[in-house]
């Protein structure tokens, strides 16, 4: 959504814009660039506002990735989930590798911790399983993870 008045062509202001969004939460360089860019900035005043804002230690990529995985992965998502999250995000690869790094999460455990969550109890047929699996997929576990965490509940009730 463009603004219809007059393009702003003021480093200064697109600051203290870029400034009171990021006082909201964490935002990527690309979320923010186009969030200014919707407000009716040029990119010749974006580009020296979000350096101000990259010395000054307010806009962090490797501190946005890492906020947006720990919460992600709170909520029970798999890496591949958070992974395309932060592609989509303008993160770059080695961002987002040093994010789920540091995450130090136990993926397996992670999906069968979503599963238990989700199902009131294990799998016992094997569409059960598929159910089960299909859905640890689109909260973003890797099939091989998925599939350890659905046969790790299983054993544990036989």
């Amino acid at each position: 959504m463009q603004s219809r008045s007059a393009p702003k062509d003021e480093p200064e202001e697109a600051h203290a814009a870029g400034l009171r969004l990021l006082a909201r939460r964490e935002h990527s360089t690309l979320e923010l660039t186009r969030k200014l860019k919707q407000r009716g900035f040029t990119v010749a005043s974006i580009e020296p506002a979000l350096e101000q804002l990259r010395e000054a230690g307010y806009l962090s990529d490797a501190r946005f990735a890492g906020s947006l995985a720990r919460h992600r992965a709170a909520q029970g998502y798999g890496d591949l989930r958070i992974r395309a999250e932060l592609g989509q995000h303008g993160m770059k690869q080695v961002l987002v590798d040093q994010a789920l790094a540091e995450l130090g999460v136990d993926w397996r455990a992670q999906a069968l911790a979503q599963a238990r969550r989700h199902f009131a109890e294990a799998p016992e047929t094997s569409a059960a399983r598929a159910r089960m699996l299909r859905h640890l997929a689109q909260r973003g576990f890797a099939s091989s993870v998925a599939r350890a965490a659905v046969a790790e509940w299983s054993k544990s009730v036989q």
